[in-house]
C-alpha cells in the first residue's frame, strides 16, 4: 500500500541530495558494479537497442571459471573478477595439498587482522535454497584485465588459491562481488578470500584479509566495496559478529570499524553527500543505518526492510530509496539530509510501498522514474520516484522468466538482462514500451554496464561488447 504526505511536508524537507560526485572522468566510463552514479544509469551512454549473436557483436570472449561479478571499465580496460576450480592432476596427494590450505587457513585467523571473535548464530532459517556442500578442492580467484576494443586479455593476476569454507546458493558462484576503480587503482573484493588492491597493470600493491565469513545457510557472500575519495568501506555482516569498516585506499589501513548487530546481508553500502559531508548508508534486515563516513559515527538508522536484504540502495530528487523482496515487500523513500536518531515513524519517511518488490537485483533510478521487479520474478513495476506514484505495474515481461541482473538505463532506454539469455530493452517513461527483444546463446546473473555506445553483458561462460 502506498502511502503519502502533504506537498507541504515534501517542500519542507526536499534539500539537495546526491550521490558523492565521482571524478569527472568516472561519468564517461563504469567505474563499479551500478556505473557511475551508483543508480544503473550511464549519462554519457547510447548502446544498440537490437542485438543477437550475429548482429552488433564487437566481440564475445569466454571467461574462465564461473562470477557473477559485474565487469568494470575505465578508459581501455575491461575489469572481470572469476574463481576458476582447480582440476588437481592425477595422483597428486589431494590430503596433503587440503592439510596446506587448512594450515594457511589457521595462520591466517591467528594473524593479527581485523578479524573480531564471532560466535556463529543460531536460530536462524530459511533463505531461498539450493546450498550445497562446501567445496573439497580448491579455486584460483583472478582479476582478469581485457582491451575494450577487441576483448583480448590485456594481464591476469591470481591473487589467491584456497578451498572455499562454503558452497553457496546454487545460483550464486565463489566470485559474486563486484570491483571498483578510481582509474588509478582496481580494488578488487573476494569476500572471505580477501581484499586486493591492483595498480592498472595487474600489480598488486596491498592486500586485506577479513577472515572467514558465515553466511546465513552458507548461501554464499555478494556484497561489494564503495569508494568516496580516499576511503573504501566494506560492510561485513553475517552470522557472527557483522561489522562496517573504512580503510585508506592508498594503504589498506583501517580508518575506523562499526560492529553491526545484523545478521547476513548482501547490499552494497552507498556513499551520499549530506550536508556538505560524505555519508554512508547500508541497508540490512534489523536497521537501515547511515554512518559519517570520517569518524563512523552512526547518525541515523531507520527499520522497515525484510529479511535476507540484498538490494542497494539509490538515490535521488531529495531522496534515497530503500528496497528489499524476502517473505515480504518493503520500499522506502526517505528525505535524510541532515537526518538524525531513529527516523521511523516520522515525516522524514517521505513514501512508502509495499508489494512486488525485488528480492536480488536492485532497482534502476532513472531521473524521476524507479524501476524495481517482483522478487526474482520478470515482473517490472515503474513508479515516480518524487510522489511515489505508480506508473504501471506489475507488469509482466513477455521472454523473461527470471532476473538477478539489476536494470541499467542509457540514452532514454531501460535495459533488463533475464537469466535465459534474453533482454528487454524499454522506453523511458510512463508507459510500458517494449522497444527490442534480443537473446544470446548464453544467460545473465551479473548485473550489464554501459560506457559509451558500448553494453557488456557478462554471462555465465562468455563476456559480450555489444555495439554497432
Amino acid at each position: 500500500m502506498l502511502q503519502r504526505f502533504t506537498p507541504f511536508c515534501l517542500l519542507l524537507f526536499l534539500a539537495p541530495l546526491a550521490v558523492a560526485e565521482p571524478p569527472s572522468d568516472a561519468r564517461r566510463f563504469w567505474p563499479a558494479w551500478r556505473g557511475p552514479e551508483a543508480n544503473g544509469v550511464a549519462p554519457h551512454g547510447n548502446p544498440p537497442s537490437e542485438w543477437g549473436e550475429s548482429k552488433n557483436i564487437r566481440w564475445k570472449v569466454a571467461i574462465p571459471g564461473k562470477g557473477h561479478a559485474t565487469p568494470i571499465i575505465w578508459d581501455n580496460l575491461v575489469i572481470v573478477q572469476t574463481a576458476v576450480k582447480v582440476d588437481r592432476p592425477a595422483g597428486e596427494n589431494r590430503d596433503e595439498a587440503a592439510a596446506e590450505d587448512s594450515r594457511d587457513r589457521r595462520r591466517r585467523d591467528e594473524s593479527p587482522s581485523m578479524q573480531p571473535d564471532r560466535p556463529r548464530r543460531g536460530g536462524r532459517r530459511g533463505g531461498f535454497g539450493g546450498r550445497g556442500a562446501a567445496p573439497t578442492e580448491p579455486y584460483e580467484f583472478h582479476v582478469l584485465a581485457l582491451d575494450r576494443k577487441t576483448g583480448k586479455q590485456v594481464w591476469r593476476t591470481k591473487v589467491k588459491e584456497e578451498t572455499p569454507h562454503e558452497a553457496g546458493h546454487q545460483d550464486a558462484t565463489q566470485a559474486s562481488c563486484s570491483p571498483i576503480t578510481d582509474g588509478k587503482h582496481i580494488y578488487a573484493y573476494f569476500g572471505s578470500r580477501g581484499l586486493y588492491c591492483l595498480d592498472m597493470n595487474g600489480k598488486v600493491k596491498w592486500e586485506k584479509d577479513f577472515g572467514d565469513m558465515q553466511t546465513r545457510n552458507g548461501f554464499g557472500e555478494g556484497s561489494s566495496p564503495a569508494l568516496h575519495g580516499d576511503t573504501l568501506v566494506v560492510n561485513w555482516d553475517h552470522e557472527g559478529q557483522s561489522f562496517i569498516v573504512a580503510m585508506d585506499k592508498k594503504t589498506g589501513k583501517q580508518l575506523w570499524k562499526q560492529d553491526r548487530d545484523e545478521p547476513t546481508s548482501w547490499s552494497t553500502p552507498l556513499i551520499v553527500e549530506s550536508g556538505g559531508k560524505p555519508v554512508v548508508i547500508v541497508s540490512a534486515t534489523n536497521y537501515v543505518r547511515a554512518y559519517d563516513l570520517k569518524s563512523g559515527e552512526l547518525l541515523w538508522k531507520c527499520s522497515g526492510m525484510t529479511g535476507n536484504t540484498i538490494p542497494s540502495p539509490v538515490v535521488g530528487n531529495g531522496l534515497i530509496y530503500l528496497l528489499s523482496g524476502f517473505r515480504g515487500a518493503a520500499l522506502l523513500a526517505v528525505r535524510y539530509d541532515g537526518a538524525k536518531g531513529d527516523l521511523n515513524g516520522t515525516d522524514r519517511i517521505a513514501f512508502s510501498y509495499d508489494r512486488d518488490t525485488p528480492y536480488v537485483p536492485s532497482p534502476l533510478l532513472y531521473d524521476d522514474t524507479l524501476y524495481f521487479f517482483k522478487e526474482n520474478r520478470g515482473i517490472l513495476t515503474c513508479i515516480d520516484a518524487k510522489a511515489g506514484k505508480v506508473h504501471y505495474g506489475p507488469q509482466r515481461l513477455d521472454g523473461v522468466s527470471m532476473v538477478y541482473a539489476s536494470p541499467v538505463g542509457a540514452s532514454g532506454r531501460v535495459y533488463i538482462a533475464g537469466r535465459d539469455g534474453t533482454t528487454l530493452v524499454l522506453k523511458r517513461g510512463p508507459r510500458f514500451d517494449v522497444l527490442a527483444t534480443n537473446t544470446l546463446d548464453d544467460g545473465f546473473d551479473a548485473s550489464p554496464a554501459i560506457v559509451g555506445d558500448e553494453l557488456f553483458l557478462r554471462g555465465r561462460s562468455h563476456l559480450y561488447c555489444i555495439a554497432r
